[in-house]
This record gives C-alpha cells, sequence and structure tokens, in this order.
C-alpha cells in the first residue's frame, strides 16, 4: 500500500518484523530503497519480484560442485516468464522446482557431450542453511501499476511469503480482499509476486489468518498452537509468525503441507492446517515409535468431521514417502464403496496417484489384495471386507495402513483379521468421532490417540 498508517506501522508491522528477526530473520526496510548493484536489495529495477544476487549466491552455496553454467541455466528456468499460465499453474510449476531442483544440461567435460545435473534451491533438511530475508515496504511494478505489500518474506532471493496488515479495528478480511487479491490481479497488480509463493497472511494484530494463494477469506484459517495440540489456544499474530514462518516451520510447511488439487472449477492450491500439521507430524513420530519398538500399533488421529481428514492422510503419506527411508506402501481401507472411491478420488485429485494407479490399485478381492502387496505399488486401496479370514497375505515390514472410521461395528473382527493378514505393517487408525466405550478392540489393533482436534 502507498500511504502507511502510524499506528498499523506501531501496532502490527514493527512487532511482527520484531519477532522475525528473534526467529533468525534478517530484516530490511526497503521504504527508501535504492537500486543498482549496492543499493539496498541489489535489483536493477522494482520491477524485479526475485533478488537475484541472493538467488545465485544461495544456488552457488547449495551447489558448490556445480559449474555456473549449471546455475545460471537453473535461475533462467526458475525465473522465466510465466505469465501466459494462471497464477495456480504457475505456482505448482515454480513449486514443483522448489521441492526436487532443476534439471538442467551442462557439458560433460570428462567424456564430452552433455549431462544432466540437478541444481538445490532449497536445503530442506537444515533451515539456516538458507538466506531468509524479511523486506518491509517494498514497491513492486506489475503492467499497470505499482503496489507495496507490508511485508515480503524471502527465502535464497524467492518471495515465499507475503503479509499485508490492517490497523486494529479494521477487518483482517480487509488485508486480503482490497490489497492481496489486488496485487494477484493480472493487470493491476502484481501477479509474478505468487509465482514463487508459499504462503499469505492477513492481520490486523488480534485477528490473523494464513493460507494458499487460491484461498478466499473462508479459506484462510487461524493458527493458535505452535509445537503441540496440548497448548492453550492462543489467537494472536505472535503465534501465526512463530507457527508458520519459524524457518523450521515454514519450510516443514512448504514442502511436506502443501498440495494443488484439480477440480471442474479450476487448480486449487492446498496449505495444510494448524491441527493437521500437528497432528500429522504427532501420526509420523508414533508411527516411527510403532515400527521401532515392533508393535505395529501407530495410532488412533481423531480429528473431527470436516476437518480434511483424506488431507491428513495426504500429508501424512507423502511425507513418510518423502522423509523416511523405506519402500513405503500404503494400503488405505475404508468400509463402504463409496468412501473407497471418494478417498480413491481425493488421492488422485492432488497427484498423490496417477490415474493409472488409481484403476488398478484397487484391491476388488482378499487375492487381488495379496498380488497387489506383492508388487511395487505406493498406494492400494481396499475394503475392510476382503479381510474376512486371518490368513497371511503379506509379510513386508515397510506396509502402512490407514483406516477411516476404524471404530464401527463392522471393524472388530476383521480388524483382528487385518492384523493377522498383515503382521508386520502399521497400523493408523483416522476418525471424525471419538471412541467410546466398547470400542476397545480398536486400541488393541491402532493404539492410543497421537492426535486430538475436536
Amino acid at each position: 500500500m502507498i500511504t502507511h498508517d502510524y499506528t498499523e506501522d506501531q501496532l502490527v508491522e514493527q512487532p511482527a518484523i520484531d519477532l522475525f528477526g528473534k526467529l533468525g530473520w534478517e530484516t530490511v526496510s526497503a521504504l527508501h530503497e535504492t537500486f543498482g548493484a549496492d543499493g539496498t536489495l541489489a535489483r536493477e529495477t522494482s520491477g524485479e519480484v526475485v533478488l537475484l544476487a541472493r538467488l545465485r549466491r544461495g544456488l552457488e552455496r547449495l551447489n558448490p560442485d556445480l559449474p555456473n553454467e549449471a546455475i545460471s541455466a537453473a535461475i533462467d528456468h526458475l525465473t522465466r516468464d510465466r505469465s501466459t499460465m494462471s497464477i495456480a499453474a504457475a505456482n505448482r510449476d515454480v513449486y514443483e522446482l522448489l521441492k526436487d531442483g532443476i534439471k538442467v544440461s551442462v557439458s560433460d567435460r570428462e567424456r564430452g557431450g552433455q549431462k544432466t545435473e540437478r541444481v538445490r534451491v532449497i536445503d530442506w533438511e537444515n533451515p539456516a542453511a538458507n538466506d531468509l530475508l524479511l523486506v518491509s515496504q517494498m514497491t513492486m511494478t506489475g503492467p499497470l501499476y505499482t503496489c507495496r505489500p507490508d511485508l515480503i518474506g524471502f527465502v535464497n532471493g524467492l518471495p515465499l511469503v507475503v503479509m499485508e496488515f490492517k490497523k486494529p479495528g479494521v477487518p483482517a478480511r480487509a488485508a486480503l480482499d482490497e490489497n492481496i487479491t489486488s496485487y494477484k490481479h493480472p493487470l493491476n497488480g502484481v501477479p509474478a509476486l505468487f509465482w514463487f509463493n508459499g504462503l499469505i497472511i492477513a492481520s490486523n494484530g488480534s485477528d490473523s489468518r494464513v493460507g494458499s494463494i487460491t484461498a478466499d477469506w473462508e479459506r484462510m484459517f487461524e493458527w493458535k498452537r505452535v509445537e503441540r495440540e496440548d497448548e492453550p489456544r492462543r489467537i494472536s499474530l505472535d503465534t501465526m509468525i512463530r507457527g508458520t514462518c519459524a524457518p523450521t516451520r515454514l519450510l516443514d510447511l512448504v514442502e511436506n503441507f502443501t498440495l494443488f488439487s484439480e477440480h471442474k472449477s479450476g487448480l486449487i492450491k492446498i496449505l495444510g492446517q494448524n491441527h493437521q500439521v500437528l497432528g500429522v507430524n504427532n501420526a509420523i513420530a508414533s508411527m516411527l515409535k510403532a515400527r521401532k519398538e515392533g508393535h505395529g500399533r501407530g495410532g488412533v488421529f481423531w480429528q473431527t468431521q470436516g476437518s480434511g481428514k483424506s488431507f491428513a492422510m495426504i500429508f501424512f503419506s507423502q511425507k513418510v514417502l518423502r522423509k523416511i527411508a523405506g519402500n513405503w506402501t500404503f494400503v488405505v481401507v475404508t468400509d463402504r464403496v463409496e468412501l473407497d472411491d471418494q478417498i480413491a478420488k481425493t488421492f488422485k485429485a492432488t497427484g498423490a496417484v496417477s490415474e493409472h494407479e488409481s484403476d488398478e490399485c484397487h484391491a476388488q478381492s482378499g487375492a487381488e489384495l495379496c498380488e497387489l502387496l506383492r508388487g511395487n505399488h505406493r498406494y492400494v486401496f481396499t475394503l475392510i471386507h476382503k479381510f474376512q479370514t486371518p490368513e497371511l497375505l503379506c509379510d513386508r515390514r515397510d506396509v502402512i495402513v490407514l483406516t477411516d472410521e476404524a471404530h464401527r461395528t463392522q471393524y472388530d473382527t476383521l480388524a483382528l483379521n487385518m492384523r493377522a493378514a498383515l503382521p508386520n505393517a502399521i497400523f493408523l487408525a483416522f476418525t471424525g468421532t471419538p471412541l467410546i466405550a466398547g470400542e476397545e478392540r480398536t486400541r488393541e489393533v491402532f493404539g492410543e490417540y497421537v492426535s486430538i482436534y475436536d
């Protein structure tokens, strides 16, 4: 925003900047930015949304063995013009490069010809190895107009975080509807800023919301806990920033709790919510403990109806596949055909499974389930009714069973059959309702609660 209100600056923006500094970010004001190589941000013009000097230094630091030509090719590919794409499609395109690195072709000086190298863009394992810069009041020029977001968080020169504030008493929603929405406009804003975006925060100091580039206000959500589910709930900008922008948590959110889902209405970007992030990380810790202790009881994941249970399953499985070594297979178990179809469609829409995988990984019988588990499939979808007998189907140790609503009556005997059929698997139950008296069998198979969100 061009004009700046004293109270907004002093009551909201400055405390936020101070907190970022305490969390390990370098902070700088660009209100009076000078341009050129020796300028405030080393930008040549206000039309640059990427801090190219910092990006190059970051890539050189993360890829010390690669030649300059590889670094330059990676920067060209990362920052190429994507203005013919929708913001969501451009963001997905960039996201894949951030997550998995950029393949470039370079001269093979030993054998001659060309060879392919992969250039790392972000060090996901060691957040402190990245260049973290928070810039306030940075002027950006789009196709027609100039805008000035309140805060932008750059990681290795890339604008991953955009924050917009209103003064106390003005609805936080106005920061999204009046400012951020206009910044995203293809003509009136600077859409290129959002090609690289990981998350957006809108706040008036007391009401703070976070969401993805495709989220409207109803899909922007609060962040009430930082580390643990048993913390007192705190609705504050401080909790929001600590929970989403502390370097380790920001990179976890971007790397492991980001999905893109194809819908008839278009491409939607999904950011994990507070309860999903804490719950999934708890579930992974419990799964690793069960694996180490050899009992297979991964735990019960209770999150209330409508809280995004299917997405939690995807976040869980995708993070395990990416972060924990092993030839993992996830068996997704439901008790109704329509649920089976629904979950498979969600996995397919987010790209967790391909169209082909979705079709061929539905077990229609116990024998087919046995066959699928012998193969090299990441996901297998089946109904609990396929476990009519306790016969051994698979004794692999890298199978994780994710069950939906596992405490229902029909799971009683069938769940024990499932344990016998997959004796070395780890079992995790996802449910939208709490366990009640008489459902102790669920604990016998799955263990204790690993996450509670009601």
